[in-house]
């Protein structure tokens, strides 16, 4: 099983700017890192996902880039499925597409334009609909959303297929990733959510006659930098699991990060995002360390 490890920049990272992020780019090129995720946050102080993945595929030979997630609930499929494999197209080939419903958020919600109780009907409708748009000649779709005859997107994605990434460890996104999904990468998780979660979704797939590769499994792993873990993460992280102890979800200090790597291997994952909770004051250096603590894990 291959082992490979990106790195992601959160919903508030200031490395949004040239003098920031274009370092911090070939860094990750030049240390090894499989690849760079840029979360997708309109009020977030990260830039667009897709302006941010042309930056990276513009200034990289090797790195592979990804949206950590791409919201679909607003966007026209069309329009989208250009875009994205126009950028798989100029990067020949490293584009790796994930996609989600978008936050839990009034504000997120009046960007998209899409009520929170449509978005997984236009989910559900617009993921189908890109692979026949990256895939087919021509497209024919009729559905509730989107009506489209004779369609053509072109140029297509270098890869066949582009693989589609989804989230979420909720019954529901497990359900979803097997019907839809091509890949799992869920966040704020552990090593037991990734165990239990992977032979629901391989059921759900297989229900809707479909398969995911087993080196299709992967974690968003977050840590501190300091090994401390300030109270409003451990609030956030509460918000969201509060069933869960947050230390079994963030991990202390990045000597943490190669036991608990290992730990997501032993559950069956093998591609991993690892995000810091709060910005270095060097991302270099940072950058120098953290490869020293998990790179060697890379297969």
């Amino acid at each position: 099983m291959k082992i490979r490890i990106g790195f992601g920049l959160g919903t508030n990272s200031h490395a949004n700017d040239p003098t920031t992020l274009g370092p911090l780019i070939d860094d990750l090129e030049r240390l090894g890192y499989d690849s760079v995720w840029f979360a997708e946050r309109v009020a977030g102080a990260t830039l667009d996902p897709v302006v941010a993945m042309t930056y990276a595929a513009a200034r990289t030979n090797r790195l592979k880039f990804g949206p950590s997630v791409m919201v679909v609930p607003g966007r026209n499929p069309v329009l989208l499925a250009k875009s994205l494999a126009s950028l798989d197209r100029i990067s020949d080939g490293r584009l790796l597409p994930a996609f989600g419903l978008g936050a839990v958020n009034l504000g997120e919600h009046q960007a998209f334009g899409v009520e929170r109780k449509e978005r997984s009907a236009w989910f559900d409708e617009a993921v189908p609909l890109l692979r026949r748009l990256w895939t087919e000649d021509l497209v024919d779709h009729h559905g509730e959303r989107f009506n489209l005859d004779g369609v053509r997107v072109r140029p297509a994605p270098i890869q066949k297929p582009l693989d589609i990434w989804l989230g979420g460890i909720a019954p529901s996104e497990l359900r979803r990733t097997g019907r839809l999904g091509d890949g799992w990468l869920p966040s704020f998780c552990g090593p037991a959510d990734v165990a239990a979660g992977i032979p629901v979704i391989n059921q759900h797939a297989a229900d809707n006659e479909r398969a995911i590769d087993e080196e299709h499994i992967g974690a968003l792993v977050a840590y501190t930098i300091d090994g401390s873990v300030p109270d409003r993460i451990v609030e956030a992280i509460k918000l969201r699991r509060p069933d869960v102890d947050p230390l079994d979800i963030i991990v202390t200090g990045r000597d943490g990060l190669a036991p608990r790597i290992e730990e997501f291997v032993d559950a069956g994952a093998s591609k991993f995002v690892i995000m810091p909770f709060t910005e270095p004051d060097d991302w270099t250096a940072e950058l120098d360390a953290l490869a020293e603590a998990v790179l060697h894990i890379q297969t």
